[in-house]
């Protein structure tokens, strides 16, 4: 059997799998092909994929011999049409937001799995590509807070005075959120944390920060991580709570977003114009919407003397670390996948397995991407 790893295209910088993991694919009795130039966003030149004992090869080849093909994003139809017949196709293709490219996959017979939807239970961690790139991101969003600040994070004084820390807000306390705390603290900054989920108070406090609770939250105990819709009274009094933080804030970071939907605005223009000239937003939830109404994905705006950075993908900036977690993430879903022959084994029996599959034996089979279709 062999597993084909694709080059992502542009601005993509990582790879499914990178040289050190081909080891563990070759004891499972497969070959490994990959395209030319596939690791190099990532600084894996395609003789270290040789010296692994991969083949290197053309787009066209790894598509129309691969049993199994890895890529990031989704794949464009003209690829799609290429593939052999049956061939698994393996990434986080997003199919909350992309179901109609979901359906035309299904129609061309190929079997898809997308790791972004796999249950988020305490065996999937291992597997679970969202939280192992959420935590890069968010110590990156920190760093480029830093840089985009005109003034320090931690407190300094000196004989020429004192400088106080800066005070940073981060929204939502998630993966990314958390490691966005330890990133700000280990820099000397002061931190607020606001998150709709109560249970999260212990961890954000245990980090060394302070929790702005908002009393009548809805449960989102159920919700695999991710935040839930609130009623109207609740983000009123949300909206106040935020505003007053905002006003204060240097440096606010973006990670709240609900699984399939547009990610909540929390922050208004109105915030923004309170904050201080110099303060930096973050908005990694830009993909999605935003948190602010002023984000931008991909783009950095000035707005009345305030910086709004939408990304994200900044877990891409951190590319070769960003592969090796993305990939040992592919490798744990692999083995769940693969049998000892080194053949391609499905079990939908597996709650992994049958919750990450998107489509196969051509239709769309996750009961949430049915339902939007």
């Amino acid at each position: 059997m062999i597993v084909g790893v694709l080059k992502d295209a542009a601005p993509e910088t990582r790879v499914s799998i990178l040289p050190e993991h081909l080891a563990t694919l070759q004891k499972w009795k497969t070959s490994i092909s990959v395209e030319t130039g596939a690791g190099a966003g990532a600084f894996a030149a395609d003789n270290k994929y040789a010296e692994a004992g991969a083949t290197i090869a053309s787009r066209d080849e790894v598509l129309k011999t691969a049993d199994i093909v890895l890529s990031i994003n989704s794949l464009p139809a003209e690829d799609i049409a290429k593939l052999k017949p049956g061939a698994v196709v393996l990434g986080a293709f997003q199919p909350l937001f992309n179901f109609s490219t979901m359906k035309e996959w299904a129609t061309k017979g190929i079997t898809t799995f997308s790791l972004d939807m796999i249950p988020r239970t305490t065996r999937a961690q291992s597997m679970d590509v969202l939280s192992s790139q959420a935590n890069i991101a968010g110590y990156k969003a920190v760093l480029l807070s830093a840089t985009l600040f005109p003034k320090y994070f931690p407190m300094f004084m000196t004989a020429a005075g004192s400088i106080k820390p800066a005070k940073v807000l981060i929204l939502g306390a998630g993966v990314a959120g958390l490691q966005a705390i330890a990133t700000a603290k280990r820099l000397g900054a002061v931190i607020e944390v606001f998150d709709t989920r109560p249970a999260v108070k212990e961890e954000v406090m245990s980090l060394g920060a302070k929790f702005v609770e908002v009393e009548g939250a809805a449960d989102a105990s159920k919700a695999g991580g991710y935040a839930v819709e609130q009623t109207e009274e609740f983000m009123q009094r949300q909206k106040a709570k935020i505003a007053e933080s905002v006003a204060k804030a240097d440096i606010v970071i973006c990670t709240a977003q609900i699984q399939g939907r547009k990610a909540p605005i929390l922050v208004t223009k109105e915030m923004i114009e309170a904050m201080q000239n110099g303060s930096v937003i973050i908005d990694l939830a830009s993909s999605t919407g935003g948190n602010t109404e002023l984000s931008q994905d991909n783009k950095t705006i000035s707005h009345n003397g305030v910086t709004i950075v939408g990304n994200s993908s900044l877990a891409g900036t951190m590319s070769s670390d960003a592969s090796k977690l993305y990939g040992k993430n592919i490798l744990n879903f692999l083995q769940l996948i693969i049998d000892k022959e080194g053949q391609v084994n499905l079990n939908f029996e597996d709650d992994l397995v049958k919750g990450s599959c998107i489509t196969t034996r051509g239709e769309v089979v996750h009961d949430r991407i049915k339902s939007l279709i």
